[in-house]
């Protein structure tokens, strides 16, 4: 019998992408608990911070209630095994924020950009090897360019020293077939290709598959799916998905399915899933966070969040424009105002 392939590395992000819906609230002894669990099922990786990455917390992205730095802290002291990453978008996190989260214990960084912007993360990268740290390309909305584009961008990433590059699917926009074309074009440029998916088209789990059987070496979940918009791949389904497709996986399916259920499910808010309105953030092609910020705003202003969201993704909106929600939904709302039009 010939021995099986190794499967790929599995990230959880619980902890940082999980932080959105959980709206920046999470405790030391809740990520304790959740790290603990994680390490203990056999996950490598955990990423650990502020759903907006280091520096986040702020009014426009949403306080942290706990400093992340102490977050990561208490998630270093309690993997054994596990590396503890973090997230950096240029612009948001700093060499100096990187610099404090390597000092508490962060093994890892994830350099997130637009999947037009590869060319402002080179210092960030510089940083981070500085400091020894494994450094990840992160291409956030990698559905708004086509594969030899976003190949373009990764091999700047390549050029500044990434040890791997993920393609991002921020708005869940993805079908298999585009997840499958980003990922072969990116093997071109590095040996190492993440995927990183959301399911606002119910296809978080369908996109990854894809991303691996295209060559992935990475990819991504949280567990129960909490994570923004519709919500991730679920760390527990890619686990029982992994050991289906014939991979030799460190994975303990039902330790991560005890976790999802037993550790996780009691503090989440909600349970993400492909709603009307997170369905309309795959649809229209916006970042998933815009999610509750449309809600939120659609409220206040009687509009549906929908028309919000669809008007977002025609005029472009990228990470990071999360201020921009309020000006749309105003727009609209003045817009609707002069025409008579019912609200929502």
């Amino acid at each position: 019998m010939s021995p099986k392939p190794k499967a790929p590395l599995v990230c959880d992000t619980t902890l940082r992408d999980g932080s959105h819906p959980m709206r920046h609230t999470y405790t030391a002894e809740q990520v304790e608990a959740v790290v603990r669990a994680l390490d203990r099922a056999g996950v490598e990786m955990i990423e650990v911070a502020h759903g907006d990455g280091l520096g986040g917390s702020s009014l426009q992205y949403g306080m942290s209630a706990v400093d992340e730095l102490d977050l990561i802290a208490r998630a270093a002291e309690t993997a054994e095994r596990a590396r503890i990453a973090v997230l950096l978008i240029p612009g948001i996190g700093t060499r100096v924020t990187l610099k404090a989260a390597a000092e508490r214990g962060a093994r890892a960084v994830r350099i997130a950009t637009h999947c037009t912007e590869a060319d402002v993360s080179e210092q960030h990268f510089a940083a981070a090897k500085a400091l020894g740290m494994e450094a990840i390309g992160f291409l956030m909305m990698s559905h708004m360019l086509e594969p030899a584009a976003l190949a373009e961008q990764a091999g700047l990433m390549a050029g500044f020293g990434a040890d791997a590059i993920y393609i991002v699917d921020s708005a869940g926009a993805l079908v298999p077939a585009g997840a499958r074309e980003r990922v072969a074009a990116l093997r071109d440029v590095t040996g190492d290709v993440g995927f990183h998916a959301h399911n606002n088209l119910g296809l978080a789990i369908g996109n990854t598959v894809a991303a691996i059987e295209a060559g992935a070496a990475r990819v991504d979940g949280c567990l129960r799916g909490l994570g923004a918009g519709a919500g991730n791949a679920a760390t527990e389904l890619l686990a029982a998905t992994l050991d289906r497709m014939g991979y030799d996986t460190p994975l303990d399916t039902f330790a991560l399915s005890d976790a999802a259920e037993h550790v996780v499910l009691p503090f989440m808010p909600f349970q993400p899933f492909p709603d009307r309105e997170s369905l309309a953030i795959g649809y229209a092609g916006v970042y998933s966070t815009f999610l509750l910020h449309a809600k939120r705003h659609g409220e206040r202003l009687g509009l549906d969040p929908r028309d919000i969201l669809v008007e977002l993704g025609n005029r472009k909106a990228v990470a990071g424009q999360e201020d921009w929600i309020v000006d749309v939904a105003e727009d609209l709302a003045r817009a609707a105002a002069a025409t008579g039009a019912p609200s929502a």
